[in-house]
């Protein structure tokens, strides 16, 4: 896993009943889940309408270590950053869950692709969107994220 810059995209998460597997802890799909919806937030947030209603992108590789169990009612803090460069439409995003107490629950590194809404087909990732990625929200915080459907 890479670095991540000073300021990485943060979602808060909050683990609930139905996120909570047969061994007490958050089951790995919902860190999946998770890692989609962080990422989805950093771009709604960095990505301006008309890109947002030309471009969609799909998840191709995920690489996932999980580090420490989260319990019901546990708080985790999402952060991602991505690659400084793509390769062709194929991009490298970063995601760690911190908890409270400084700790890693989960890193994943995961490689999407930028496809056009209209036709499903590829599209390069153009250096200027990478860029875009790299600069802050304006006045980000990190909202709670309650995980469960059914609340």
């Amino acid at each position: 896993m890479t670095n991540p810059p000073d300021t990485p995209f943060q979602l808060a998460f909050t683990a609930q009943l139905g996120d909570i597997d047969e061994l007490g802890h958050v089951n790995n799909a919902v860190w999946v889940r998770w890692i989609q919806d962080v990422a989805t937030a950093h771009w709604r947030a960095v990505a301006d309408n008309e890109q947002q209603e030309r471009y969609v992108w799909v998840i191709v590789r995920h690489e996932i270590d999980y580090r420490h169990p989260l319990l019901e009612g546990q708080r985790v803090t999402g952060e991602t950053w991505v690659a400084d460069k793509a390769s062709g439409a194929r991009f490298s995003r970063y995601v760690r869950f911190m908890g409270a107490d400084g700790r890693p629950h989960v890193e994943a590194k995961t490689d999407w692709a930028m496809l056009d809404r209209v036709t499903g087909r590829p599209q390069r990732v153009r250096a200027a969107m990478v860029a875009q990625f790299h600069i802050p929200p304006t006045g980000q915080i990190a909202p709670t994220r309650i995980s469960s459907p059914s609340d």
